[in-house]
């Protein structure tokens, strides 16, 4: 019968076939939750913002020794110092933000309803440097979007993740990012879903593959406590690693996936700027 259970599962989340219950993403959502219970049974919901971490008790214990005296807090004084320069007109990257920026970053992506776009975070801080007369940062800059990110994002830190899919057009965004992650692309043929759904938990080499739920809630991360990687980057870098010609960051696509992958950790608390092997 648990067999039968976790293969009616995938057959919803499988990445060919159009989704069960198109109208109700949450719905989606709480099927993925239950396949991954049936699949890791002890695992806390919480531990999800873990990654693959969330597999081993001594891996845990390591980060949480490490993040005691991150060795990457240089990056994260810098990006506090873009966030506190006033711009040229006097004002200041909170001055944008609801509650000077905490808690701000558990909202996004967030659906535009007159533009009919995914704005992600890093969209709406461009979007106030443009409106304070300021140059956009470039989504893949480690240097101005990846620390300053790296500082903004940990404002909202202790924050449930709360993506909102409430109109025809959230909701069509929302199933195009499902679409891309699910889709199987490049010469080895394979998806965001192949690894981080189909074979999550299960060793990739000599590392373990972590759970899809989970994922936005602690980027960006330092991989190895030195290289920095905004979310958009580790898409990119998935692709690649897929072989696959990957999109730009800040593009459509890497957009409506966000959308989607965000969505799946709702109700997980953000935990920025952490350490990652």
């Amino acid at each position: 019968m648990k067999v039968l259970l976790i293969l009616a599962l995938l057959l919803m989340i499988d990445v060919s076939a159009e989704p069960v219950n198109k109208s109700d993403p949450e719905i989606d959502r709480k099927n993925l939750l239950i396949f991954f219970k049936t699949q890791f049974p002890d695992i806390d919901f919480n531990d999800y913002i873990y990654g693959a971490l969330m597999f081993s008790e001594d891996a845990k214990a390591q980060y949480h020794s490490i993040m005691q005296f991150p060795p990457f807090e240089d990056d994260i004084d810098r990006g506090e110092k873009i966030w506190k320069t006033p711009f040229k007109n006097g004002k200041h990257f909170e001055d944008c933000f609801k509650s000077q920026g905490f808690g701000e970053a558990a909202k996004y992506p967030e659906y535009n309803e007159r533009e009919d776009r995914i704005i992600t975070f890093e969209m709406k801080i461009n979007e106030c440097l443009t409106q304070n007369g300021e140059k956009p940062f470039p989504y893949d800059d480690v240097d101005s979007m990846g620390v300053l990110t790296a500082y903004a994002r940990k404002l909202s830190d202790g924050y449930l993740t709360k993506v909102v899919i409430s109109s025809s057009g959230s909701f069509q965004r929302y199933f195009n990012g499902r679409g891309l992650f699910h889709k199987r692309m490049g010469q080895l043929n394979l998806s965001c879903a192949s690894c981080h759904i189909t074979h999550a938990g299960h060793y990739f080499r000599d590392e373990l593959i972590s759970p899809a739920v989970g994922h936005t809630s602690h980027f960006p991360v330092f991989r190895g406590g030195e290289f920095l990687f905004t979310l958009h980057m580790r898409y990119r870098r998935c692709m690649e690693a897929m072989r696959a010609t990957p999109f730009a960051a800040g593009s459509k696509e890497f957009n409506d996936i966000e959308f989607f992958h965000s969505f799946l950790s709702n109700g997980l608390p953000l935990q920025s700027s952490v350490y990652r092997k």
